[in-house]
Protein backbone atom coordinates (compact mmCIF):
# COMPACT_ATOMS: atom_id res chain seq x y z
CA UNK A 1 0.00 0.00 0.00
CA UNK A 2 0.94 3.57 -0.83
CA UNK A 3 0.39 6.57 1.05
CA UNK A 4 -0.49 9.72 -0.62
CA UNK A 5 -0.76 13.39 1.50
CA UNK A 6 -0.46 16.65 -0.15
CA UNK A 7 1.96 19.25 1.69
CA UNK A 8 -0.37 22.47 2.27
CA UNK A 9 -1.29 22.31 5.54
CA UNK A 10 -3.39 19.11 5.56
CA UNK A 11 -1.15 17.45 7.98
CA UNK A 12 -2.77 19.63 11.27
CA UNK A 13 -6.37 18.49 9.94
CA UNK A 14 -5.89 14.69 9.48
CA UNK A 15 -6.64 12.80 11.82
CA UNK A 16 -3.75 10.36 12.04
CA UNK A 17 -3.18 8.90 9.02
CA UNK A 18 -7.10 6.97 8.74
CA UNK A 19 -8.08 5.53 5.66
CA UNK A 20 -11.12 6.48 3.96
CA UNK A 21 -13.14 2.58 5.25
CA UNK A 22 -11.80 4.16 8.41
CA UNK A 23 -13.61 7.48 8.29
CA UNK A 24 -16.80 5.66 6.30
CA UNK A 25 -17.44 4.26 9.38
CA UNK A 26 -18.68 7.72 11.23
CA UNK A 27 -21.66 7.55 8.74
CA UNK A 28 -21.23 11.37 7.67
CA UNK A 29 -22.75 11.71 4.13
CA UNK A 30 -20.20 13.58 2.12
CA UNK A 31 -21.95 16.96 0.87
CA UNK A 32 -20.71 16.28 -2.42
CA UNK A 33 -19.68 13.75 -5.43
CA UNK A 34 -15.94 12.04 -5.14
CA UNK A 35 -13.21 13.53 -6.45
CA UNK A 36 -12.94 11.92 -10.81
CA UNK A 37 -10.14 9.34 -10.75
CA UNK A 38 -9.31 8.19 -14.10
CA UNK A 39 -5.78 7.17 -16.13
CA UNK A 40 -4.61 9.89 -18.23
CA UNK A 41 -5.13 8.70 -22.03
CA UNK A 42 -1.36 9.75 -22.97
CA UNK A 43 0.51 8.24 -19.73
CA UNK A 44 -1.81 5.02 -19.08
CA UNK A 45 0.41 2.52 -21.91
CA UNK A 46 4.04 2.50 -21.21
CA UNK A 47 6.08 0.62 -24.16
CA UNK A 48 10.02 -0.04 -24.30
CA UNK A 49 10.63 0.10 -28.21
CA UNK A 50 13.98 -0.51 -29.74
CA UNK A 51 14.29 0.30 -33.23
CA UNK A 52 11.24 0.10 -36.03
CA UNK A 53 7.72 -0.13 -34.44
CA UNK A 54 7.83 -4.57 -34.38
CA UNK A 55 6.66 -6.97 -32.04
CA UNK A 56 10.23 -8.23 -32.09
CA UNK A 57 11.19 -5.25 -30.76
CA UNK A 58 9.35 -4.61 -27.74
CA UNK A 59 10.69 -4.92 -24.02
CA UNK A 60 8.44 -4.21 -21.57
CA UNK A 61 5.01 -3.09 -21.48
CA UNK A 62 2.47 -1.78 -18.96
CA UNK A 63 -0.93 -0.75 -18.77
CA UNK A 64 -3.37 1.05 -16.01
CA UNK A 65 -6.30 -1.35 -16.46
CA UNK A 66 -8.78 0.43 -14.20
CA UNK A 67 -8.89 3.19 -11.96
CA UNK A 68 -11.30 3.19 -8.42
CA UNK A 69 -11.51 5.11 -6.06
CA UNK A 70 -13.53 6.18 -2.91
CA UNK A 71 -13.50 8.95 -0.79
CA UNK A 72 -15.10 11.05 2.19
CA UNK A 73 -15.46 14.28 3.61
CA UNK A 74 -17.51 16.07 6.06
CA UNK A 75 -17.85 19.27 7.36
CA UNK A 76 -14.66 21.31 6.86
CA UNK A 77 -12.62 18.38 6.81
CA UNK A 78 -10.52 17.51 3.67
CA UNK A 79 -11.32 15.46 0.87
CA UNK A 80 -9.59 11.83 1.82
CA UNK A 81 -9.34 9.45 -0.98
CA UNK A 82 -8.01 5.72 -1.57
CA UNK A 83 -7.09 4.14 -4.79
CA UNK A 84 -6.99 0.83 -6.39
CA UNK A 85 -5.42 0.65 -9.32
CA UNK A 86 -5.33 -2.26 -11.76
CA UNK A 87 -2.00 -2.53 -14.07
CA UNK A 88 -0.84 -5.46 -16.26
CA UNK A 89 2.75 -5.69 -17.38
CA UNK A 90 4.43 -7.30 -20.24
CA UNK A 91 7.54 -8.77 -20.99
CA UNK A 92 8.40 -8.75 -24.96
CA UNK A 93 10.66 -10.60 -27.09
CA UNK A 94 13.39 -7.43 -26.84
CA UNK A 95 12.84 -7.06 -22.68
CA UNK A 96 16.79 -7.69 -21.10
CA UNK A 97 15.91 -9.80 -18.60
CA UNK A 98 12.99 -10.65 -15.75
CA UNK A 99 12.40 -7.72 -13.97
CA UNK A 100 12.03 -4.43 -14.66
CA UNK A 101 10.98 -1.07 -12.40
CA UNK A 102 7.66 0.86 -13.71
CA UNK A 103 7.13 4.65 -12.55
CA UNK A 104 3.60 5.70 -12.42
CA UNK A 105 2.00 8.56 -10.75
CA UNK A 106 -0.86 9.95 -9.13
CA UNK A 107 -1.47 13.36 -9.14
CA UNK A 108 -4.30 15.61 -7.94
CA UNK A 109 -5.72 18.68 -9.90
CA UNK A 110 -8.63 21.46 -9.90
CA UNK A 111 -11.19 20.44 -12.85
CA UNK A 112 -10.44 22.40 -15.62
CA UNK A 113 -7.25 24.35 -14.25
CA UNK A 114 -4.23 22.94 -13.27
CA UNK A 115 -2.33 20.36 -10.83
CA UNK A 116 -2.40 20.69 -7.46
CA UNK A 117 0.07 17.90 -6.47
CA UNK A 118 1.99 15.02 -8.29
CA UNK A 119 3.57 11.76 -6.65
CA UNK A 120 5.48 9.47 -8.42
CA UNK A 121 5.75 5.30 -7.06
CA UNK A 122 8.30 3.14 -8.59
CA UNK A 123 6.66 -0.97 -8.91
CA UNK A 124 9.30 -3.26 -9.23
CA UNK A 125 7.89 -6.00 -11.20
CA UNK A 126 9.46 -9.95 -11.51
CA UNK A 127 8.69 -12.19 -14.32
CA UNK A 128 8.75 -15.31 -13.20
CA UNK A 129 10.88 -18.32 -15.55
CA UNK A 130 8.23 -18.07 -18.81
CA UNK A 131 6.09 -16.02 -17.90
CA UNK A 132 5.36 -12.48 -20.28
CA UNK A 133 2.44 -11.09 -18.52
CA UNK A 134 2.06 -10.04 -14.58
CA UNK A 135 -0.91 -8.82 -13.67
CA UNK A 136 -1.13 -6.50 -10.09
CA UNK A 137 -3.48 -4.00 -7.83
CA UNK A 138 -1.71 -0.85 -6.24
CA UNK A 139 -3.18 0.69 -3.50
CA UNK A 140 -2.89 4.51 -2.91
CA UNK A 141 -4.54 5.78 0.74
CA UNK A 142 -4.86 8.68 2.35
CA UNK A 143 -5.04 11.06 -0.71
CA UNK A 144 -5.80 14.22 1.10
CA UNK A 145 -7.43 17.52 -0.81
CA UNK A 146 -8.19 20.45 0.91
CA UNK A 147 -11.26 22.40 0.64
CA UNK A 148 -11.65 25.96 0.10
CA UNK A 149 -14.66 26.09 2.39
CA UNK A 150 -17.04 23.09 3.85
CA UNK A 151 -19.46 23.60 0.99
CA UNK A 152 -16.44 23.10 -1.73
CA UNK A 153 -17.40 19.96 -3.54
CA UNK A 154 -14.97 17.26 -4.72
CA UNK A 155 -16.75 17.36 -8.24
CA UNK A 156 -14.23 20.12 -8.63
CA UNK A 157 -11.04 17.99 -8.25
CA UNK A 158 -9.85 15.18 -10.53
CA UNK A 159 -7.38 12.49 -9.48
CA UNK A 160 -5.48 11.03 -12.73
CA UNK A 161 -2.50 8.41 -12.64
CA UNK A 162 -0.31 7.51 -15.50
CA UNK A 163 2.90 6.16 -16.18
CA UNK A 164 5.86 8.15 -16.04
CA UNK A 165 7.28 8.47 -19.57
CA UNK A 166 9.76 9.33 -22.02
CA UNK A 167 8.57 11.99 -25.21
CA UNK A 168 8.96 8.95 -28.02
CA UNK A 169 6.72 6.70 -25.41
CA UNK A 170 4.14 9.57 -25.69
CA UNK A 171 4.75 10.17 -28.89
CA UNK A 172 3.97 6.36 -29.42
CA UNK A 173 0.56 6.32 -27.34
CA UNK A 174 -0.61 9.56 -29.23
CA UNK A 175 -0.07 7.24 -32.93
CA UNK A 176 -2.63 4.96 -31.63
CA UNK A 177 -0.43 2.28 -31.80
CA UNK A 178 -0.17 -0.07 -29.73
CA UNK A 179 1.04 -3.53 -28.17
CA UNK A 180 -1.30 -5.05 -25.41
CA UNK A 181 -0.48 -6.68 -22.56
CA UNK A 182 -2.72 -9.68 -23.58
CA UNK A 183 -2.25 -9.16 -27.53
CA UNK A 184 -2.11 -12.84 -28.69
CA UNK A 185 -3.33 -14.55 -26.00
CA UNK A 186 -5.99 -17.25 -25.69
Amino acid sequence: MRSFALVAAVGSLLAGCSTVENILETGEPNIGPCPTAFALHDAHRYVELEGDIVYENVGFTGEILAVRSLCSYYGDRPILANLEIDLGFGRGPAASGSENTYDYFVAVTRRDMGMIEKEVFPIRVRFGSGEDRVFRTERVEAISIPRATPTTSGGNFEILVGFELTDEQIAFNRSGRRFRVAAGQD
